[in-house]
């Protein structure tokens, strides 16, 4: 019966060492995976902007990371299940002299297993920072792409609209320079035509006439300008 005990815990710890074995060489390869990818993901400061997807998604490096941390949590839950039938057996052992060397090795295994863990959970929680990281940056990255895109063509709007806002100005400032002149040739016009009507005052009728007929003139005229710049102001903000 101690024999075969003895077998059992013999077989239980060569599968404790095997499995950590397994671990060890899985989790130096998870940390590989890591510090490669941090070391790429940052390589000159950017990547290629043409890129306008997430980072990581489909990528082999997901891919790898998504399988690498299935398998390492598999062989940890197994490794923490033969520490488990290590500790039952310590606690029906027959043989109390052996129990405090069975415990030691049951304790060291124990650490190896938390030791592991801890450092899985700790590159795990690297690597999504850094995922999440490039994810936002690639994101910021396609907003300002977005941006100097649509910069681009609202310059181009812009530009339009000054030259288009230049050109009505041109023109208002003809206009003010031609009513300025008609407007002091009227002036000129009254002028004298008053001199005259008070000289002949027979001629006074003659000129209130003409009098009112100048205003109409004027009303017209000032009408249609008014109409023609509503007009042009109508087309350039279309």
């Amino acid at each position: 019966m101690a024999a075969g005990s003895s077998s059992y815990w013999e077989d239980l710890r060569k599968q404790a060492r095997q499995l950590e074995n397994e671990l060890d060489l899985k989790l130096v390869s998870f940390s590989k995976l890591c510090t490669s990818y941090s070391h790429s993901s940052t390589r000159d400061g950017r990547r290629d902007s043409s890129d306008t997807t997430p980072l990581l998604n489909g990528s082999s490096q997901d891919r790898m990371f998504e399988t690498m941390a299935i398998e390492i949590e598999q062989l940890l839950a197994r490794l923490t299940g033969v520490n488990d039938k290590m500790a039952e057996y310590t606690n029906s052992a027959g043989v109390p002299s052996l129990n405090a060397a069975l415990m030691h090795t049951l304790q060291r295994h124990r650490d190896i297993l938390q030791d592991y863990t801890h450092e899985f959970h700790k590159t795990k929680a690297n690597f999504m920072a850094i995922r999440e990281r490039e994810n936002l940056m690639g994101s910021v990255r396609k907003d300002i792409e977005s941006y100097k895109s649509g910069s681009g063509v609202n310059n181009r709007r812009t530009e339009l609209f000054l030259k288009e806002h230049d050109h009505l100005r041109n023109i208002a400032m003809a206009t003010k320079e031609n009513m300025t002149s008609q407007r002091g040739m009227l002036k000129s016009i009254h002028s004298k035509m008053n001199t005259l009507a008070n000289r002949f005052p027979a001629v006074n009728s003659l000129i209130q006439r003409i009098n009112l007929r100048k205003r109409r003139d004027s009303l017209i005229l000032g009408g249609v300008i008014g109409i023609c710049t509503i007009l042009l102001l109508l087309y350039a903000f279309h």
